[in-house]
């Protein structure tokens, strides 16, 4: 049976996973799962002392992603198909709407049988209007061990388009002195390619002035 949580960026939503997570060392198990990447892209940033078990969960993932992932990505989507919660109350409506247009005393005439087909065009544009949501994990790499990590991160949020929103992030240690810049983010996907994302705003000027490339770590469809 899936698991809700709502409203994660508030105190209210990081009480109830808090309580959840009492006892647990991962959402659903005791190993790491696209359960608890769903909910780690939700809480935007690491919760205080206030919630030990959900600080202690963030922790947990931010040290498994950093360390499960060693080669370079090229970008993979995991695609799947399914009806939200919410499509099936819509479904009764419209159900309980056709029962109200039966004329159950008498033959169904030909403006009976236009009138059913309209109704059945009418619903089949609003199917079209649902969007999915991806999770991404991003490694932004700088130039070199003197590039500006403050400023780096700042020109990676400021880019902001319908459908973005930046999470969580932390520096992580590559070598010689050079830290990359490791940032969740979310993204409606109709309205935004991580690709382009990449190749169109990240960079290019102004933001490669400090980074000097990007690549995807994890993309999970939410």
């Amino acid at each position: 049976m899936a698991i809700t949580f709502s409203d994660l960026h508030t105190e209210s939503g990081l009480k109830s996973l808090d309580e959840f997570l009492s006892g647990k060392s991962y959402v659903s198990g005791d190993n790491l799962t696209k359960d608890d990447i769903k909910v780690y892209a939700a809480v935007l940033v690491k919760p205080g002392d206030s919630f030990p078990n959900v600080c202690k969960w963030y922790d947990a993932v931010s040290s498994q992603l950093a360390a499960s992932f060693p080669g370079k990505a090229v970008g993979v989507r995991v695609g799947g198909k399914g009806a939200p919660v919410v499509a099936a109350p819509a479904k009764e409506e419209a159900a309980a709407g056709d029962d109200d247009d039966l004329d159950l005393f008498g033959d169904e005439t030909e403006e009976d049988k236009k009138a059913a087909e309209e109704r059945e065009a009418a619903k089949k544009p609003a199917k079209k209007k649902e969007s999915g949501k991806s999770s991404v994990l991003l490694d932004v790499k700088p130039w070199d061990d003197e590039t500006d990590m403050k400023k780096l991160e700042e020109a990676v949020r400021s880019v902001e388009i319908p459908g973005l929103f930046w999470g969580a992030s932390k520096l992580v240690a590559v070598g010689y002195g050079i830290k990359k810049l490791q940032i969740m983010l979310t993204i409606v996907d109709d309205l935004v390619s991580v690709d382009d994302l990449i190749e169109e705003r990240l960079t290019v000027e102004p933001c490669n002035e400090y980074i000097q490339s990007c690549d995807i770590v994890a993309f999970n469809k939410i």
